[in-house]
Order: C-alpha cells, then structure tokens, then sequence
C-alpha cells in the first residue's frame, strides 16, 4: 500500500500502534513454554525500578535516562517477563525550569540529568523520584493517574548537589520518607545512605537526613541504589553495594525508617556468569509471589534487565536460586500472558515520533519532525568552529542496542544544500563510528567516519567507501537541492560492528574498518541517525529516513 495512503488514516494508524505487540526478531525472554531465559529486557534500561499498579495485573517499568530525551521511559508488563514501551515522563531535562533550559539549551549533558529514578503508585497518581547530582532531588507526577499519558512538569523537592538514587515510602500512617545516595563527583563523599522525612505530599523536605547505612571501609562501599519498602511491620532498604560490575546486592532491615539497619547479602554471581546482579525493584504480586528486577552491566550492551524469584521463607529476601541469579526460570504467575517486546524497528507511517528513539540532547525542533509522507525527517545541525568530533551533537535520534547480536538496515534519502552537508547511520559512544553521505561539489561521497575517545576530544578518522552520483536533483533554479537514495547497514555480533552499503536494497556491499563497540558515558552504545554541516550560513540539509528495520 502506498505510504501516503497510509498516513491519510493516520488517527487509526495511532490507535493501532498504540494497541500493537510487538515482537523482536533478535530477542525474546518469553521461552512460549512457560519459561523465560534472562535478561528480560536485553537493552540497557539501566538501574531499573518497578511498581504495581492498583489492579494488581499491571506492572510499570522505569529506568535512568541520564541526558537522554525525552527522559524517564515508561514500560509495561503483564507478566514481568514481556514488556512495551508505553511512553515517557519527562519531555526535556529541567523541563518547567527555564533558567536552567535557557543555560543548558540544547548542549547533550553526557552522563548528568536523571541519575536511578524510583516509580511508586499512591492516592490515584503514579511518581517517579530522581536525583539529578547538579541540582538536587526532583519529583514527576501522572496528570490523571495513566502512566503512558501525560506527566506534570517536574518540581524540585531537594535542591543541591550530590543527591542520586532516590526513593520515598509513604508509611502506613501517612507520613513520607526518603531515602538517597550520594554521588562522590559532586559531593565528595558517597557510601552512605540516608533518610529523611518529606511532607505527606512528598514535594518537600521536613526533617532532618541521617545516615542509616555506611560502606566505607568495607566489602559494601559504593552503596548506592537504595529502594525503601515496608513489609510485615519492617522498614526494609534494598541496595546494591561493591561497585557495579562485580557487585551484589544488599537487603536491609529496622524497625524504624531511622535504623538501625542489619544487613545481609541476598544476591551475587557466585558461580553464575551473570556479573554485578544488583540494583532494582523488589515486586510482591497478587498471586502472592515474590520477585527482584535488576540490571546487568555488559559494557558496550549497556545495564540489561533481569528477572529472579525472591524467597522470604527465611526472613530475608533471597533471590534467585540460593541467592545466585538464574538464567532460565518459571514465568510469574498472570491473568495475561502475551508475548511482545520493546519496539525496535520503524517504517515511519505515523505522524508522531516511535517510542524506541531518544535525541542525545534536549529536543529542539529544528533537530528534526515526523512527516506526512510516510518518513521522518532530520536536519543539519551546525557544528561549531573547530569541532574535532560528534561529542557535542544533540540531533542524534538513537536507540538502545536489543541484542548482542543484530542487523540495522535503513533506507534513506540525504538532500544537500551546501558543500560538507553529511548525514548517515551512526553507532554511538566513547568511541564510535558512522557510515555518512557527504556532498562534495556537486556529488556525493559515501564515509566511514570513526572517533576514539570522543569524551576525551580525540579526533576523527575517515575511511572514503565510494563516490555517488546524486539519484535527483532539484529542477529549480532558487536554492536547489541534489539528493542521494540509499540504503545503509550495520551488522553487530559481540561488540564487533561491521558495515554495508547498497543502491538498491538487494546487493550489499561489506565496507570500511570493523568497529569495536563502546558504551557511552553512563549509557551503552546506541544507534540510528545523524545529521551535520560546517557551513554556518547555509539553509540546513536533510536526511528523509524511509524505514530501519532490525533483524539478525
């Protein structure tokens, strides 16, 4: 069918979208037998927190975003093991802040913003807290209690700066309490975790914080992550502690949210190969089960999700299989159960932005827009004077790696209007590397592009694959355009990235360097697109995405 005829049912095709499931062509947990294999989200939704929703059936899924927008994903579940992306929470960072989004604009702030945020449903509305190590402990809430709809604007509940990894507790008598880490970048101390009383609204702080915990000194430094939860009568804190890729994860117990708190390790990697099992949600469902969601760090993969049974028959919470994470498990009892995952690829045929994209900065529109032609447009963005690298481009519309190993096939067109207009499909990270359309003169030239130590101002290399001649250009004679059709690949299998080109979708041509992946500052690599120039005064140029699809 053509994709004009397509976008003129668009309001149905939002419906539909909305109400699709799904399914990955690289990865799925659901075993179809009753069983799942871990991780449950192969993607990194890094320190992943989870609450239940009043029906009991309904699971809510967030996760930091770091500098990543819109901010705050929003995932659901039925079952714990199949999850859909639903929305997000936040729109740009310090949206309803405008001092700091006049400041930041649209600069990407690699690695600060939303730092190991907490979901809680109560009164009606579902809450999310974060800290954000610059400016202290922010608070979103639902408008209408639907978490894949719309969220307020965030408020500051804390100001100041090193506060990270906060959760509140709305205690059986009302009152509210949070508990939070510290980050040593900013406050020059970390290791403990302390807890403080908020009004009953939990918009502010009315007490005083006490330090319930310290790791200082001991096999728990880098105590950090805390989750507060209350269970027959004990205030309990789950934390991850040890570092991050060869910690564990820690439970603790009082009788007062003030401490003191005993501790027990509950879950580690023992003889598994599931390194730094930690940090995440601990779910009680209506089926009377128990379970513990946390991430997995696999480096340039990102903090991956998964899935262990918690036993409480000894008082303590301990997950997995004798406290070992395991790799292939019984599903969580349900009412539904249906396979589907995170969406990945895109055909373009809906006027909204998929799900699956995040921009590297705060979104700007001139970063680029859905289209009414069945593609999704980016523009240049202009570089500054002297860039060595893509570090400090915001327009990158990315997504998480699904799987250790996949294909990216993207069609595109990139339209020129000015010398050094570039666009392409970019793997991004500390390091990375692009397969790019560059016009030169009045043809194009197709470019490896690859960077080392991007974060560190290391500057790019460049590899020439071919040189095109335009497949249009513009019969005017006011600002034409020459344009270039083609479809562009990268092929992923354990962080080795090799790249592919074609001019008609059907002979693909290996090209460049094989890439060794890298995750990005606090993020795992991520892909998609890119779009740049040099020239400050010139009209913008544009990739025309037609469709990405992923497959193995």
């Amino acid at each position: 069918m053509n994709k004009k005829l397509l976008l003129s049912l668009s309001l149905l095709s939002l419906t539909l979208a909305a109400q699709a499931q799904y399914q990955s062509k690289v990865w799925c947990p659901d075993n179809g037998n009753g069983t799942y294999t871990n991780p449950v989200i192969n993607a990194d939704y890094s320190d992943p927190d989870v609450c239940v929703g009043p029906s009991g059936d309904d699971y809510y899924l967030t996760a930091s975003s770091f500098h990543c927008t819109p901010g705050l994903p929003i995932l659901h579940s039925k079952d714990l093991v199949n999850w859909q992306i639903v929305g997000y929470a936040l729109k740009n960072l310090y949206t309803g802040h405008e001092a700091l989004l006049r400041h930041f604009s649209s600069k990407p702030q690699h690695g600060n913003g939303v730092w190991a945020p907490s979901i809680r449903y109560h009164n009606g509305q579902y809450y999310i807290y974060w800290g954000d190590p610059d400016f202290g402990v922010m608070m979103v809430k639902t408008k209408n209690g639907n978490p894949a709809g719309e969220w307020e604007d965030p408020v500051c509940v804390i100001e100041g700066q090193g506060y990270i990894d906060t959760t509140p507790l709305w205690d059986d008598d009302g009152r509210c309490y949070l508990v939070n880490g510290w980050a040593n970048s900013r406050a020059k101390f970390a290791s403990v975790l302390t807890v403080r009383e908020l009004n009953a609204e939990g918009t502010k702080a009315i007490g005083e914080p006490v330090i319930v915990f310290d790791g200082n000194g001991t096999e728990n430094r880098t105590c950090e992550g805390p989750k507060f939860y209350k269970r027959n009568g004990w205030y309990w804190i789950m934390c991850p502690a040890g570092g991050v890729p060869t910690g564990f994860q820690l439970a603790m117990r009082a009788k007062s949210p003030y401490g003191p708190y005993e501790h027990k390790i509950v879950l580690a990697q023992g003889k598994t190969n599931i390194n730094g099992p930690h940090q995440g949600a601990w779910v009680h469902t209506k089926y009377g089960e128990d379970w513990f969601l946390h991430f997995q760090d696999k480096e340039a993969y990102g903090r991956v999700v998964h899935l262990n049974p918690v036993d409480w028959t000894s008082g303590w919470p301990i997950m997995g299989q004798k406290g070992e994470p395991v790799t292939t498990y019984r599903k969580p009892k349900a009412a539904v159960s249906t396979i589907q995952n995170p969406v990945e690829s895109d055909e373009f045929n809906t006027p909204t932005t998929g799900l699956q994209w995040q921009w590297h900065g705060n979104y700007d529109e001139k970063f680029g827009m859905a289209t009414a032609f069945g593609t999704y447009r980016i523009y240049t963005y202009k570089l500054q004077a002297g860039w060595k690298n893509f570090w400090e481009v915001p327009n990158m519309l990315l997504q998480k790696t699904p799987a250790d190993r996949f294909t990216v096939t993207t069609k595109l067109r990139f339209t020129s209007k000015a010398e050094g207009q570039m666009g392409g499909l970019i793997m991004m990270g500390l390091d990375y590397t692009a397969l790019m359309v560059r016009r030169a003169g009045k043809q194009f030239e197709l470019v490896q592009m690859t960077c080392k130590g991007a974060d560190k101002g290391g500057a790019q290399t460049e590899q020439l694959i071919a040189t095109l001649q335009p497949t249009a250009i513009d019969q005017t004679d006011y600002k034409p355009g020459i344009h270039e059709d083609i479809y562009l690949r990268m092929q992923v299998n354990d962080s080795k990235l090799q790249l592919a080109w074609s001019l008609d979708g059907k002979k693909f041509k290996p090209c460049g360097s094989t890439f060794t992946m890298k995750e990005g500052k606090w993020i795992g690599a991520k892909f998609g697109f890119v779009s740049v120039e040099t020239d400050p005064k010139a009209d913008r140029g544009w990739i025309e995405a037609d469709w990405i699809r992923v497959g193995l």
